[in-house]
């Protein structure tokens, strides 16, 4: 196991997410959407190459996902319209999701709670954000209400702002959901951030560098 463990790149998935954070505050519009889904589709091959799954369903997940993410950038590439902008977010929220579950189903196989399993449970934590901040931007672009009370534009600065706010409920305030849908998902985004940090970010620094009992002990 512990060798297993010495192969996982959780660091490097960790750089690639601050990485993908930075181009969406640096960077804007078309730009901005098209680097991230390219950083985020890149952090899941490298966790794929990790997850040591069988050799066949791991060609046919990084097959579809090349496919579907050239797909998704060369819309995004054209003057792209809202729904283009809304159906791409929902496969960037799939590309997260899915990737949070390989995360922490590779961290959890650790007998070891090692370096490399903090920086797993970290990158999910941001996975977290990263994912609700692409189902608040697909509720933004596909709605026809808008999505902040106060008349804030939703774009890529204020909802990913938005989305690691309500994660770690800071709660200033200044940026509220308008409609139903992006209130539930603002409840959720809290809910999710908090239970991932009582459950499992807590209980593995708390047992750093302890050998865990196998499941059937």
């Amino acid at each position: 196991m512990t060798e297993s463990v010495s192969r996982d790149r959780y660091g490097m998935v960790f750089t690639l997410l601050l990485a993908s954070f930075l181009a969406a505050t640096v960077l804007s519009g078309r730009g901005s959407r098209i680097v991230t889904l390219l950083l985020y589709a890149a952090a899941l091959v490298l966790v794929l190459r990790t997850a040591r799954l069988p050799g066949r369903s791991a060609r046919y997940l990084r097959w579809g996902l090349l496919v579907g993410s050239v797909i998704v950038v060369a819309l995004l590439a054209t003057p792209a319209g809202r729904v283009i902008e809304g159906l791409a977010s929902l496969w960037a929220a799939c590309l997260l999701m899915f990737t949070v579950f390989v995360v922490v189903a590779g961290i959890l196989r650790h007998r070891v709670v090692s370096t490399q399993t903090i920086m797993g449970a970290l990158s999910a934590y941001l996975l977290l954000g990263f994912l609700f901040a692409a189902m608040f931007t697909a509720t933004a672009k596909l709605g026809t209400a808008p999505f902040f009370t106060n008349g804030e534009t939703p774009d890529t600065d204020s909802i990913q702002y938005f989305a690691f706010i309500t994660l770690t409920t800071t709660g200033y305030g200044d940026l509220t959901p308008a409609s139903q849908p992006g209130r539930s998902l603002a409840v959720l985004d809290a809910l999710a951030g908090q239970i991932f940090l009582v459950t499992l970010v807590a209980r593995l620094v708390s047992v750093f560098g302890i050998a865990r009992r196998p499941p059937e002990e």
